[in-house]
Protein backbone atom coordinates (compact mmCIF):
# COMPACT_ATOMS: atom_id res chain seq x y z
CA UNK A 1 0.00 0.00 0.00
CA UNK A 2 1.27 3.68 -0.57
CA UNK A 3 0.97 4.86 2.78
CA UNK A 4 1.51 8.80 1.71
CA UNK A 5 -1.00 7.99 -0.83
CA UNK A 6 -3.32 7.01 1.59
CA UNK A 7 -2.95 9.62 4.09
CA UNK A 8 -3.99 12.27 1.48
CA UNK A 9 -6.88 10.46 0.90
CA UNK A 10 -7.63 9.75 4.32
CA UNK A 11 -7.08 13.72 5.24
CA UNK A 12 -9.57 14.68 2.85
CA UNK A 13 -12.16 12.33 3.90
CA UNK A 14 -11.55 12.81 7.21
CA UNK A 15 -12.47 16.49 6.22
CA UNK A 16 -15.59 15.44 4.35
CA UNK A 17 -16.72 13.91 7.65
CA UNK A 18 -16.74 16.46 9.75
CA UNK A 19 -18.39 18.65 7.57
CA UNK A 20 -21.18 16.63 7.95
CA UNK A 21 -23.87 17.31 9.77
CA UNK A 22 -26.10 14.78 10.27
CA UNK A 23 -26.00 11.32 11.49
CA UNK A 24 -27.46 9.44 8.64
CA UNK A 25 -25.25 11.73 6.01
CA UNK A 26 -21.72 10.84 7.67
CA UNK A 27 -22.47 7.45 8.52
CA UNK A 28 -22.99 6.78 4.46
CA UNK A 29 -20.25 9.04 3.88
CA UNK A 30 -18.17 6.21 6.29
CA UNK A 31 -19.52 3.25 4.15
CA UNK A 32 -18.54 4.61 0.87
CA UNK A 33 -15.55 5.94 1.74
CA UNK A 34 -14.13 2.52 2.75
CA UNK A 35 -14.72 1.35 -0.56
CA UNK A 36 -11.95 3.74 -2.05
CA UNK A 37 -9.87 3.27 1.08
CA UNK A 38 -9.51 0.31 2.07
CA UNK A 39 -7.99 -2.41 -0.58
CA UNK A 40 -9.99 -5.25 -1.45
CA UNK A 41 -13.34 -3.81 0.01
CA UNK A 42 -16.60 -4.13 -1.82
CA UNK A 43 -19.05 -4.14 0.25
CA UNK A 44 -19.01 -1.90 3.55
CA UNK A 45 -21.81 -1.31 6.46
CA UNK A 46 -22.39 -0.36 10.27
CA UNK A 47 -24.27 -2.98 12.45
CA UNK A 48 -26.04 -1.31 15.37
CA UNK A 49 -26.70 -3.70 18.56
CA UNK A 50 -29.83 -2.17 20.39
CA UNK A 51 -31.69 -3.29 23.15
CA UNK A 52 -30.89 -7.22 21.63
CA UNK A 53 -31.90 -5.61 18.15
CA UNK A 54 -29.69 -5.83 15.08
CA UNK A 55 -30.06 -2.97 12.64
CA UNK A 56 -27.90 -2.18 9.40
CA UNK A 57 -27.09 0.83 8.65
CA UNK A 58 -25.87 2.74 5.69
CA UNK A 59 -25.23 -0.35 3.64
CA UNK A 60 -23.64 0.16 0.44
CA UNK A 61 -24.36 -3.31 -1.11
CA UNK A 62 -27.71 -5.71 -0.30
CA UNK A 63 -25.04 -8.09 0.36
CA UNK A 64 -24.48 -6.37 3.76
CA UNK A 65 -28.20 -6.39 4.89
CA UNK A 66 -28.50 -10.37 3.99
CA UNK A 67 -25.40 -10.66 5.82
CA UNK A 68 -26.37 -9.23 9.15
CA UNK A 69 -29.84 -10.18 8.73
CA UNK A 70 -28.49 -13.99 8.72
CA UNK A 71 -26.39 -13.23 12.25
CA UNK A 72 -29.39 -11.83 13.71
CA UNK A 73 -31.24 -14.80 13.17
CA UNK A 74 -28.76 -17.42 13.70
CA UNK A 75 -27.10 -15.27 16.44
CA UNK A 76 -23.55 -16.16 15.63
CA UNK A 77 -21.07 -14.21 12.90
CA UNK A 78 -18.15 -12.16 12.96
CA UNK A 79 -20.24 -8.60 12.98
CA UNK A 80 -22.79 -9.49 15.33
CA UNK A 81 -19.75 -10.67 17.94
CA UNK A 82 -17.69 -7.70 17.43
CA UNK A 83 -20.82 -5.72 18.00
CA UNK A 84 -22.45 -7.62 20.63
CA UNK A 85 -19.05 -8.14 22.68
CA UNK A 86 -17.32 -4.70 21.86
CA UNK A 87 -14.49 -6.75 20.48
CA UNK A 88 -12.11 -3.42 19.22
CA UNK A 89 -11.19 -5.63 15.55
CA UNK A 90 -11.24 -8.56 13.98
CA UNK A 91 -10.09 -10.07 10.22
CA UNK A 92 -11.14 -13.11 8.39
CA UNK A 93 -9.01 -13.72 5.52
CA UNK A 94 -11.37 -17.13 4.07
CA UNK A 95 -14.51 -17.27 5.69
CA UNK A 96 -14.53 -21.37 4.33
CA UNK A 97 -11.47 -21.49 7.16
CA UNK A 98 -14.21 -20.32 9.91
CA UNK A 99 -16.73 -23.84 10.21
CA UNK A 100 -15.88 -23.97 13.84
CA UNK A 101 -16.54 -20.32 15.20
CA UNK A 102 -19.66 -20.19 13.29
CA UNK A 103 -20.75 -23.55 11.59
CA UNK A 104 -23.98 -21.89 10.83
CA UNK A 105 -23.10 -18.60 9.56
CA UNK A 106 -19.90 -19.36 7.63
CA UNK A 107 -21.20 -21.52 4.70
CA UNK A 108 -24.42 -19.65 4.43
CA UNK A 109 -22.60 -16.57 4.26
CA UNK A 110 -19.75 -18.16 1.64
CA UNK A 111 -23.34 -19.09 -0.12
CA UNK A 112 -24.01 -15.32 -0.57
CA UNK A 113 -20.92 -14.15 -1.91
CA UNK A 114 -19.10 -13.44 1.22
CA UNK A 115 -14.97 -14.14 0.50
CA UNK A 116 -13.36 -12.35 3.59
CA UNK A 117 -14.33 -9.41 5.83
CA UNK A 118 -13.25 -7.10 8.36
CA UNK A 119 -14.80 -5.58 11.15
CA UNK A 120 -13.61 -2.66 13.70
CA UNK A 121 -15.87 -1.54 17.03
CA UNK A 122 -17.25 2.09 16.04
CA UNK A 123 -19.09 3.13 19.05
CA UNK A 124 -20.77 2.48 22.36
CA UNK A 125 -23.04 4.43 24.09
CA UNK A 126 -25.21 3.30 27.04
CA UNK A 127 -25.70 -0.21 25.76
CA UNK A 128 -25.87 0.10 21.70
CA UNK A 129 -22.72 -1.05 20.13
CA UNK A 130 -21.64 -0.52 16.37
CA UNK A 131 -19.19 -1.88 14.18
CA UNK A 132 -17.97 -0.69 11.06
CA UNK A 133 -17.62 -3.71 9.04
CA UNK A 134 -15.75 -4.69 5.39
CA UNK A 135 -16.66 -7.04 2.90
CA UNK A 136 -14.73 -8.72 0.25
CA UNK A 137 -16.15 -11.32 -2.56
CA UNK A 138 -12.70 -12.65 -2.59
CA UNK A 139 -10.46 -14.90 -0.11
CA UNK A 140 -7.50 -13.22 1.42
CA UNK A 141 -8.91 -10.08 0.32
CA UNK A 142 -7.71 -8.20 3.59
CA UNK A 143 -4.28 -7.52 4.40
CA UNK A 144 -2.49 -6.66 7.20
CA UNK A 145 -1.61 -3.19 5.76
CA UNK A 146 -5.73 -3.43 4.87
CA UNK A 147 -6.64 -3.56 8.19
CA UNK A 148 -4.31 -1.35 9.80
CA UNK A 149 -6.07 1.28 7.06
CA UNK A 150 -9.39 0.23 8.41
CA UNK A 151 -9.00 0.71 11.37
CA UNK A 152 -7.35 4.47 10.77
CA UNK A 153 -10.41 5.26 9.23
CA UNK A 154 -13.24 3.91 11.96
CA UNK A 155 -11.22 5.80 14.58
CA UNK A 156 -11.81 8.90 12.36
CA UNK A 157 -15.08 7.69 12.28
CA UNK A 158 -16.01 7.66 15.21
CA UNK A 159 -14.80 11.24 15.80
CA UNK A 160 -17.03 12.66 12.78
CA UNK A 161 -19.79 10.50 13.98
CA UNK A 162 -19.59 11.85 17.55
CA UNK A 163 -19.45 15.22 16.56
CA UNK A 164 -22.55 14.71 14.31
CA UNK A 165 -24.80 13.34 17.28
CA UNK A 166 -23.71 16.35 19.19
CA UNK A 167 -24.95 18.29 16.11
CA UNK A 168 -28.44 16.48 15.92
CA UNK A 169 -28.81 16.60 19.90
CA UNK A 170 -27.74 20.46 19.90
CA UNK A 171 -30.62 21.00 16.47
CA UNK A 172 -32.98 19.20 18.86
CA UNK A 173 -32.44 21.36 21.52
CA UNK A 174 -33.18 24.42 19.96
CA UNK A 175 -36.04 23.23 18.21
CA UNK A 176 -37.23 22.34 21.78
CA UNK A 177 -36.68 25.44 23.60
CA UNK A 178 -38.41 26.87 20.31
CA UNK A 179 -41.53 25.03 20.59
CA UNK A 180 -41.57 25.38 24.38
CA UNK A 181 -41.59 28.59 24.21
CA UNK A 182 -44.06 28.70 21.55
CA UNK A 183 -46.49 27.07 23.94
CA UNK A 184 -45.62 29.11 26.86
CA UNK A 185 -46.63 32.08 24.66
CA UNK A 186 -49.68 30.33 23.87
CA UNK A 187 -50.90 29.83 27.81
CA UNK A 188 -49.56 33.11 28.95
CA UNK A 189 -52.19 34.89 26.33
CA UNK A 190 -54.95 32.28 26.95
CA UNK A 191 -55.38 32.66 30.35
CA UNK A 192 -53.02 35.46 31.65
CA UNK A 193 -50.54 33.34 33.29
CA UNK A 194 -46.61 35.31 33.67
CA UNK A 195 -44.27 33.00 31.98
CA UNK A 196 -42.69 30.86 35.07
CA UNK A 197 -46.82 29.94 35.80
CA UNK A 198 -46.94 28.87 32.46
CA UNK A 199 -43.97 26.86 32.51
CA UNK A 200 -45.23 25.31 35.40
CA UNK A 201 -48.33 24.05 33.25
CA UNK A 202 -46.39 22.35 30.93
CA UNK A 203 -44.34 20.21 33.61
CA UNK A 204 -46.87 19.54 35.77
CA UNK A 205 -48.75 18.29 32.42
CA UNK A 206 -45.64 16.49 31.54
CA UNK A 207 -45.20 14.69 34.75
CA UNK A 208 -49.11 13.63 35.99
CA UNK A 209 -49.42 12.16 32.30
CA UNK A 210 -45.76 11.28 31.97
CA UNK A 211 -45.65 12.53 28.67
CA UNK A 212 -42.34 14.27 27.61
CA UNK A 213 -41.81 18.10 28.19
CA UNK A 214 -41.70 18.62 24.30
CA UNK A 215 -44.46 17.06 23.46
CA UNK A 216 -47.01 18.91 25.65
CA UNK A 217 -45.98 22.04 24.02
CA UNK A 218 -46.31 20.01 20.14
CA UNK A 219 -50.06 19.45 21.98
CA UNK A 220 -50.55 23.15 23.42
CA UNK A 221 -49.44 24.39 19.69
CA UNK A 222 -51.61 22.34 18.10
CA UNK A 223 -54.68 22.25 20.09
CA UNK A 224 -54.72 26.22 21.00
CA UNK A 225 -54.28 25.43 25.13
CA UNK A 226 -54.22 22.77 27.23
CA UNK A 227 -57.75 21.87 29.25
CA UNK A 228 -55.27 21.76 32.81
CA UNK A 229 -54.38 25.40 32.16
Amino acid sequence: MDWQDFAVRLASTARELLAEDSVDGTLNKVTHSALHLIEGCTAAGILLLSGGTAKTLAPTEQLVNDSDALQARLGEGPCYDAARTGHPVFRIKDLTEERVRWPAYAPRAKALGVGSMMGFLLYTEDEDLGALNLYSTEPGAFTEDSQTAGWTLAAHAAVAFSSAREHAQMEKAVASRHIIGEAMGILMAAHRLSEPEAFDVLRRYSQENNVKLREVAHLVCERGGLREA
